[in-house]
């Protein structure tokens, strides 16, 4: 797949938050694709910095909200979207989308959380600290401690005719997403996907992964996938 959108990767600040990657990049892609944000009022969930959010506002956004838990994120993100100069204010907020409660609905919700699964016994001294702080990824198990409350509560988040965007990995199960925002009454599906070589973090896990079943043997691509979710 080509990612169109070419996001200002080099000028961010990505010191101690999550640096664009794959996903970033697929996500912004599918937004721009899909036509989404001219116009809008757009919510990106779990920021990190900021750059979905910016490409939201260069791409024609009414109206930019972000949220991250982490208030290092918030500062890398607040000044990210300065300097990128784009022409919406990117209005950042400390906390998770039960904050975005507070404020919606929104027309477009943008996510890319957590969803890497974590083995039990902690591995971060052996995954490169430029992959980012362990909150940006680790997502339990399964892979779904963010995922799974995020889909349940994305149907508040939406107004009537508005879309959620979501990137996972096909290791955290995509279907039980669909199957998570469809039992809330969203109509999702997934709209674009793209297999990536592992990343720093993937590529520590892969005996774990290959020991408990999640990847075949020497398997070190993964299958990135862009659900979108309509509120009727």
């Amino acid at each position: 797949m080509t990612i169109a959108y070419t996001a200002p990767r080099d000028s961010l600040d990505v010191d101690g938050v999550y640096p664009p990657q794959h996903d970033s990049l697929l996500l912004i892609d599918t937004l721009e694709r899909a036509e989404l944000a001219q116009g809008r009022r757009v919510l990106d969930l779990c920021t990190g910095s900021g750059v979905v959010a910016i490409a939201a506002a260069a791409l024609g956004a009414a109206s930019v909200t972000a949220f991250d838990i982490c208030p290092r994120a918030v500062r890398c993100s607040r000044g990210n979207a300065i300097r990128a100069g784009v022409g919406v204010d990117v209005d950042v907020r400390e906390g998770s989308w039960l904050g975005a409660m507070d404020l919606a609905p929104f027309e477009v919700v943008v996510a890319n959380p957590p969803y890497v699964p974590t083995p039990p016994i902690p591995d971060h001294r052996v995954i490169p600290l430029a992959a980012g702080p362990a909150w940006a990824w680790d997502a339990g198990i399964d892979g779904r401690i963010v995922l799974d409350p995020l889909c349940r509560s994305a149907s508040s988040l939406l107004a009537d005719g508005g879309s959620m965007l979501l990137v996972q990995s096909a290791l955290s199960g995509i279907e039980k997403s669909i199957n998570t925002l469809r039992s809330t009454g969203l109509d999702a599906e997934v709209i674009a996907s793209q297999w990536v070589p592992f990343g720093p973090v993937l590529s520590a896990r892969a005996g774990w992964l290959e020991a408990t079943g999640r990847i075949q043997k020497c398997c070190r691509t993964e299958e990135l996938v862009v659900i979108r979710a309509n509120k009727p």
